[in-house]
């Protein structure tokens, strides 16, 4: 390693888009001969007509079928694995609690290759083998903890596998054993911070911290700024996913104008999620994802139900690999109410902008009288319940603010901070109790 170069794998990350489609058409035949290993791709290429032979560009994968995330579940638990169970060393699912989790298998060589990729991902934005890399992700079936915890390593630094939760022991750890990094929810951050408020540490003053790894969650721009402020170190979008490996598979550089999505291993696509039709860069719409790299379980065309869209192919960074915006919210999280489709991170977005209010806030959706009613709650961040007069007019801010984004009016409830409940995983955003009918 050289720890002045900018990139850990200059052989990859620097290619140009031509080196890159060349790449990508080498890997992508490879990899559909070797999805023939799966009964499910053999029906499904036999019913549409097709045969590996027909794939020779990168273009070409739009020949190929969709994968789904209830094909998985169909097929469960092993009917997607492309090699015998025998080379299997791995398995992660899905936390589903209905139905049939989704299970992905990984081959030693699988995991040697997410492990670079994380530890890409961590080099890319400054980190070194001398850094201290403490990470507050759940460990076992989910893959934030175990991805992170070998992408660090495999780049040489001292981990600090803390898991998730305890934030006390979270804060000491920080700062008994000089972390430098943390890879944490986004809203796990913003209650570490609490914590810290609390206990009197700044975390300026009082650690050595200087990058933070954030996702596994939907936030917004508004809401990585504000970590920035309040933790006073960079905080990087990270975006990855179980059925393609775990974190890894799009991160931020420095000049964080996007998520760098590593088509070495991966070919990109952005879909309208009514038409399945390409759209064109610049336009929102749903990520679709064919692995380049996989043994244990190769997926063509998996259908992420991420929304986002293409900010570019190059970047002042010297990497070409295509920028992806970030997750605006998932096609199968958008709430329809009153005939309007609505994602979370649109309140999100505006809620963050008004300095009188904390990170924490709660969604409701209710039946009143045969009419679908959203309730917004959020956190102030500081108390002035006794100002009626200001609490009034910022609640009406909040709500003009709220109509204009949504085109909808929701009823906007203040509340004290601590008041609504905080998860130390992926944080609870929506809660729908409206009456279905039948």
């Amino acid at each position: 390693m050289d720890n002045k170069s900018p990139y850990l794998h200059p052989q990859y990350e620097t290619l140009s888009r031509e080196e890159i489609s060349k790449l990508q058409a080498e890997r992508l035949q490879a990899t559909v001969r070797h999805c023939m290993n799966v009964p499910f791709y053999q029906q499904k290429f036999k019913d549409m007509g097709i045969t590996p032979d027909d794939i020779k560009t990168v273009d070409d994968v739009r020949k190929l079928p969709f994968t789904t995330k209830q094909d998985l579940r169909d097929t469960y638990p092993f009917g997607m694995a492309a090699v015998p169970l025998r080379d299997c060393v791995r398995l992660h699912s899905s936390s589903g609690t209905t139905g049939n989790p989704t299970v992905i298998l990984h081959t030693q060589k699988d995991l040697d290759e997410w492990a670079n990729q994380v530890a890409r991902n961590l080099w890319m934005v400054g980190l070194r083998p001398d850094d201290v890399f403490q990470n507050s992700s759940g460990y076992g079936m989910f893959t934030g903890g175990l991805g992170f915890q070998y992408g660090a390593e495999r780049l040489g630094m001292l981990t600090v596998p803390a898991a998730a939760g305890n934030s006390l022991r979270q804060i000491k750890f920080m700062k008994d054993f000089g972390t430098t990094a943390v890879h944490a929810v986004p809203s796990y951050v913003t209650r570490l911070y609490e914590v810290m408020q609390e206990q009197g540490v700044d975390p300026r003053r009082d650690t050595k911290l200087r990058v933070l790894a954030i996702g596994a969650e939907p936030h917004s721009e508004e809401q990585r700024q504000r970590i920035e402020q309040m933790m006073g170190v960079k905080a990087y979008n990270s975006f990855g996913m179980s059925e393609m490996c775990g974190p890894g598979v799009g991160f931020e550089c420095p000049e964080q104008n996007g998520l760098h999505f590593w088509e070495d291993y991966y070919i990109v696509e952005i879909v309208n999620p009514e038409t399945l039709e390409p759209v064109p860069d610049g336009e929102i719409g749903e990520l679709v994802l064919t692995t380049l790299c996989r043994e244990a379980m190769p997926l063509l065309r998996y259908r992420t139900r991420d929304l986002t869209r293409v900010l570019g192919r190059s970047c002042p960074c010297g990497r070409n690999h295509v920028r992806l915006d970030r997750m605006r919210g998932r096609s199968d999280d958008m709430m329809v109410l009153r005939g309007v489709n609505i994602f979370p991170i649109q309140i999100e977005k505006i809620l963050m902008t008004f300095p009188e209010l904390a990170n924490n806030y709660l969604i409701t959706l209710t039946t009143d009288d045969d009419n679908d009613n959203m309730t917004v709650e959020v956190e102030l961040a500081e108390m002035f319940t006794d100002d009626f007069g200001r609490l009034q007019k910022l609640n009406k801010d909040i709500t003009r603010a709220l109509k204009d984004e949504i085109l909808l009016t929701p009823r906007v409830k203040l509340v004290a901070k601590g008041t609504l409940p905080v998860s130390e995983g992926k944080a609870v955003r929506v809660v729908d109790k409206r009456k279905v009918y039948q």
